[in-house]
């Protein structure tokens, strides 16, 4: 089995040319076969009418003469048959086997008709044909023979098909050279991402279907580069983030096994303790949801209900969250329904009216709206907290990316909340963005299709 790309195309090359000649020389010749037997027939026709003009002008022993004397009969074969099946042959044969005549058709011959053997139906081998002596019909057959000069032409047809195929094997080795060089840059790129190295730098210039596949593979290492860093930086932020609280829970641990501390103390760092612990449990839980829904194994549950009843049952289900520091909701929300998972988008505006609680000032507002287009509807949610910079405005949808991390303990959290929303969001084909300025608050709009996300 042929496994070299260089040897298939070398091969494939040898195979189509010399294929394609035989199959193209087939096929002219099965096109051309009326000409090529009229170009043949022809001149024989013409040759044989001389001679029988040579014999009507002239004695049968002066005819004979003549005719002996030809120079044609080196390219023709003459055979002159009396009635009684005796014949004279004229010419030479040059090692050509002449054509076998039988005795029915001279009498055919000399009964007046042309006799034509064309056994191959391409080209006339011999023609019969009846001339008037002085001492009566003759039957007179020709046919051709090989010229003085058809080795020549044979041995210089060879040698110049030789020649060809040579010559074009070399430029198509060469030609196969650049063709596949590419390949093998592909090949040892390949190679070196497989063992970890994304840096690759291919530098193929070609256009066409090579370039457009190099150009693709040089986006997938980029993108292969971008999740490699993500995936460390991943990795890097569960170990920050999981090992504060175990620090938290083993530092307190060790102090409750003192002996001398008071009952306020102890109750103090086991309250500690079990909040660490329930930080890490959250954290581990959303991890796995953003995972399901990651991965999409998580299918949604549509059905058809009240968006902005929703958002109000939301609004009233954490008020504890808002009540207490005074904080208001100024809502415009007009009634729409939409088909999507209820229980996933109350995930959503839990998540989003959460943090807006959480970084904005005591008494202060918060607005909640809806808009409603031909295929879309629109959710405002507006708070005038701290806000957010404009480059972590780029990232505030990351895993474990917290913008305001000078006040990260104070506010909690983990920095999953947002990237199971943004998530979310996109399993049901909507769009989530934000505006904010630092200081000046954050409005977060979430777009969804009205009907049912198409599969």
């Amino acid at each position: 089995m042929i496994r070299s790309l260089y040897t298939r195309v070398v091969l494939t090359f040898l195979v189509s040319v010399i294929g394609g000649a035989v199959l193209s020389f087939f096929v002219a010749t099965w096109v051309f076969r009326d000409k090529l037997d009229e170009n043949l027939r022809i001149p024989l026709l013409y040759f044989g009418q001389d001679i029988a003009r040579i014999y009507q002008a002239l004695p049968l022993s002066e005819a004979d003469a003549f005719v002996s004397g030809m120079n044609q009969l080196n390219y023709y074969h003459l055979r002159i048959y009396e009635e009684t099946g005796e014949f004279q042959s004229y010419g030479t044969l040059n090692g050509h086997n002449p054509a076998a005549v039988t005795m029915e058709q001279v009498k055919k011959v000399l009964a007046g008709e042309v006799v034509q053997v064309n056994p191959s139906g391409i080209s006339t081998t011999l023609l019969g044909m009846p001339f008037s002596t002085e001492t009566g019909t003759k039957a007179m057959f020709l046919e051709p023979i090989s010229p003085p000069s058809a080795p020549f032409i044979t041995k210089w047809i060879l040698n110049f098909l030789t020649y060809s195929l040579a010559t074009g094997s070399l430029f198509i080795l060469v030609a196969a050279m650049f063709l596949v060089r590419p390949i093998k840059k592909l090949t040892k790129a390949t190679r070196r991402i497989a063992g970890g190295d994304f840096n690759v730098k291919l530098n193929i210039k070609q256009k066409g279907e090579l370039g457009t596949l190099a150009r693709s593979f040089e986006d997938m290492t980029h993108d292969l580069q971008e999740l490699e860093r993500m995936r460390r930086e991943f990795v890097s932020n569960v170990s920050h983030e999981v090992q504060s609280p175990l620090t938290s829970i083993s530092g307190y641990a060790l102090a409750l096994k003192q002996a001398d501390i008071t009952q306020d103390e102890r109750n103090r760092y086991l309250d500690i303790i079990m909040s660490e612990a329930d930080r890490m449990s959250k954290m581990s839980d959303s991890l796995l949801k953003l995972s399901l829904l990651e991965s999409q194994s998580q299918r949604l549950r549509l059905t058809a209900f009240s968006l902005d009843e929703q958002i109000r049952r939301v609004i009233v289900a954490i008020q504890p969250q808002w009540s207490t520091r005074n904080i208001r909701f100024e809502l415009d929300l007009k009634a729409v329904r939409i088909m999507a998972d209820h229980d996933l988008l109350n995930q959503v505006w839990t998540n989003i009216i959460g943090n807006s609680i959480k970084f904005s000032p005591d008494n202060s507002v918060i607005s909640v709206s809806i808009q409603q287009e031909i295929k879309n509807v629109s959710v405002r949610i507006s708070d005038a907290g701290i806000g957010i910079s404009p480059e972590d405005q780029k990232r505030i949808f990351e895993r474990f990316f917290k913008a305001d991390r000078s006040h990260s303990r104070k506010y909690g959290g983990s920095g999953m909340g947002l990237a199971i929303v943004k998530q979310i969001v996109s399993l049901h084909q909507g769009d989530i963005r934000v505006e904010s300025e630092p200081g000046r608050g954050t409005t977060v709009i979430v777009s969804l299709p009205i009907t049912a996300p198409t599969e």
